[in-house]
């Protein structure tokens, strides 16, 4: 796999980024819900504490909080905001839920189902009777109600109140006392209207609510069509009971304009009592112009599908009409305030957060306060910023891509280029060319082809030396071959042989010494190498050892102002005392060769912050500037081939393998004013000196 595959592989890493931004977006999703949470469930406990303060806002009836619950069936009433028409028919009754009671289905087939709102100070009630057979009143039978008819019982002042509805054909009604001994309101503002239906008939009434007394019961009086016959009762309640009918659960009016400034806000509210009756629920008003609309619907589908917790439940469904259930409620009612999320029935993606609060009234808990808020609102903010995080990073992802794949491609392009100069650097006849490209650029590819051109420069100059190298011993064997020839041949034509034997047969043997000299500079490099596996370091004191060789050097260059400029009185350092005097010769052999006749030659040692510089200057021509850091190279050499020494460019090689053997470090630099040049070893200290002094010699 080539590098630019390779980059487009790693470019796919981009991908943690739209990965990430989600990360960040679900937990900032997770703080907003946490707020919504917290804001929700201080309204719902402000609104507790207001409800709190006044009792009859809960109970009309202050006689309900404390009684224990009802076994009956106490009827229910929702609230209604727009008029309603009293005409027999269900219209406007589309969305109460209706509550149906049967008869034993061995009897006469009679059911009822029954439905109750409220509107202003007025009950009204929807009827649907199923019964085969419908019996009129009779006014010729007598002026009693004889025919079908619907009892109703009210609770006031202590005392029942029983009103009967019953008509001779269908048409408007009005309520009549059941008894005359019955004081009581009047009875003709209970009116309705009864209405023929398929299998029955159909009674709606208007009831003024304060003849209810919060309470109220029914039961139809069903009469049969032969004579002899029983009549059949069916309701909430029974003809013999003469107990208190079941309450009657609505909404005060007072109770929904005390919550009416709270509906202002984008939350439902509900209103539990004691025994989860919902007395009061006011709808959520929206705001209008939605930011959902400002999301491409795919986009909210898919953020939705990964936020979407399906470990929700949906909310409680009660199979009693006007009761709530929940989890949240139960602890409202048992004195704790707590929050519950749902999943919403209507949408698989979204949620409903429901907090209640209780609703204390002299230290007990008389009902709760449930407010319910869809996410959507939260959602929709998120859905925004997902859209466009996922539209930045994708835009992200497409440029960064786009640059590996371009890098990918400068790198894989440079490196096919040093690839072809370094496959071309040398030709077929092992010749290496000067053509090799050295790159500039900073990084390791540029780095890479300086060192490539760097190798094949040595590599060029020790081909170089070989290919002289034929041409230098050439020239270094003819002149001793020559002399030892002309030696010999003098030998045989002198006449004075005894006299001049000696001159040739001394000339011959330096020949000779020169030969074994040139065939030593050849191995040297080698024994010395060999030399330095087989030594062990010592401690050596470069005082005495400078002070020693010195004394030598005098004789051995008398044609030279030598002198020796020593600081320390001593200088011990860890080394092979043989092998650094070799490295001096070699350095005043070096020096001596370039310094001119009567020219100064001086061996230095000076202290220094890690060790001691031994250092030899001499007078004469300056280095070159591009050979100061490659003296010490094999191979390398400045002298001509008019020397009439062996000089194969090892001696300063040797010398730093000397040097490196020691742990030091050597280098020639020029003096100043180019007056000559000084070659400095510095070797690293094995034991603390006493103080320098400053000694010439």
């Amino acid at each position: 796999m080539n590098l630019r595959r390779q980059l487009l592989l790693v470019s796919l890493l981009l991908l943690c980024l739209p990965w990430a931004g989600g990360q960040f977006i679900r937990e900032m999703e997770g703080a907003m819900r946490h707020g919504q949470e917290q804001s929700l469930q201080a309204t719902a406990q402000a609104v507790a504490a207001v409800l709190g303060a006044k009792e009859d806002l809960l109970y009309p009836n202050p006689a309900r909080r404390g009684a224990v619950p009802d076994q009956r069936q106490s009827i229910y009433a929702h609230p209604l905001e727009q008029p309603l028409i009293v005409d027999g028919y269900d219209d406007g009754w589309e969305e109460i839920e209706s509550v149906r009671i049967s008869s034993d289905p061995s009897a006469t087939p009679l059911a009822v189902s029954y439905k109750a709102i409220t509107r202003g100070e007025y009950l009204y009630l929807l009827l649907r009777v199923d019964d085969p057979v419908v019996m009129y009143h009779n006014p010729g039978l007598s002026p009693e109600p004889n025919g079908d008819r619907l009892m109703l019982r009210t609770w006031q002042h202590g005392r029942r109140q029983e009103y009967v509805i019953a008509t001779a054909a269908p048409g408007s009604v009005r309520a009549k006392p059941a008894s005359r001994r019955q004081p009581g309101a009047n009875a003709d503002r209970i009116r309705g209207y009864w209405q023929d239906a398929v299998g029955g008939y159909t009674l709606e009434l208007e009831i003024p609510l304060a003849y209810t007394g919060g309470r109220l019961g029914f039961y139809l009086m069903n009469v049969g069509n032969r004579a002899g016959r029983a009549t059949e009762t069916l309701g909430n309640i029974t003809a013999t009971s003469t107990a208190a009918p079941p309450w009657l659960i609505y909404s005060p009016v007072a109770l929904q304009e005390a919550l009416a400034p709270f509906s202002r806000q984008n939350s439902e509210i509900q209103v539990v009592d004691k025994d989860h009756w919902l007395i009061a629920d006011l709808p959520a008003k929206h705001t209008t112009g939605s930011t959902t609309a400002d999301t491409f619907w795919l986009l909210r589908v898919i953020y939705r599908s990964i936020l979407s917790q399906d470990s929700l439940e949906a909310s409680p469904v009660t199979p009693t009409a006007g009761k709530v259930q929940g989890a949240e409620i139960q602890a409202a009612l048992s004195g704790t305030a707590t929050n519950r999320r749902y999943r919403d029935a209507n949408h698989a993606t979204r949620t409903t957060l429901s907090a209640a609060a209780p609703i204390v009234y002299e230290d007990s808990v008389v009902g709760a306060v449930v407010m319910r808020q869809s996410g959507e609102q939260y959602l929709s903010l998120t859905d925004q910023a997902f859209s466009r995080l996922l539209g930045y990073s994708l835009l992200a992802l497409a440029i960064g891509a786009i640059g590996l794949l371009g890098y990918a491609s400068l790198l894989s392009w440079r490196i096919g280029k040093l690839s072809r100069a370094a496959s071309s650097a040398i030709r077929e006849d092992g010749l290496v060319l000067d053509s090799f490209p050295r790159s500039g650029a900073g990084d390791e590819i540029g780095e890479l082809s300086r060192h490539y051109a760097d190798l094949l420069d040595r590599l060029r100059e020790y081909n170089d030396y070989l290919r002289t190298l034929s041409r230098k011993l050439s020239h270094e064997l003819r002149t001793p071959i020559a002399v030892i020839q002309t030696s010999l041949e003098n030998l045989e034509q002198s006449a004075d042989k005894e006299k001049q034997s000696n001159v040739y047969l001394q000339r011959a043997r330096m020949g000779l010494q020169r030969l074994n000299r040139i065939l030593t500079a050849m191995s040297e490099a080698n024994r010395l190498e060999e030399s330095i596996r087989n030594n062990q370091l010592i401690e050596v004191d470069l005082v005495a050892l400078l002070h020693e060789i010195f004394a030598a050097y005098r004789g051995i260059y008398p044609g030279h102002e030598l002198v020796l400029d020593i600081q320390p009185l001593a200088a011990v350092v860890a080394g092979v005392p043989d092998l650094i005097v070799q490295a001096l010769d070699k350095l005043m052999d070096n020096a001596a060769s370039f310094c001119p006749a009567s020219g100064k030659i001086e061996l230095r040692l000076a202290a220094v912050a890690d060790g001691w510089d031994i250092s030899v200057c001499n007078e004469g021509p300056a280095l070159p500037e591009e050979l100061q850091d490659r003296l010490f190279e094999p191979m390398v050499s400045l002298r001509g081939n008019e020397s009439s020494d062996v000089h194969l460019g090892l001696g300063l090689h040797i010398v730093r393998l000397i040097v490196a053997l020691h742990r030091g470090r050597v280098r020639a630099e020029n003096l100043s004013g180019d007056r000559g040049v000084s070659v400095t070893i510095h070797l690293p200290a094995a034991v603390t000196t006493a103080q320098p002094r400053s000694s010439s010699q």
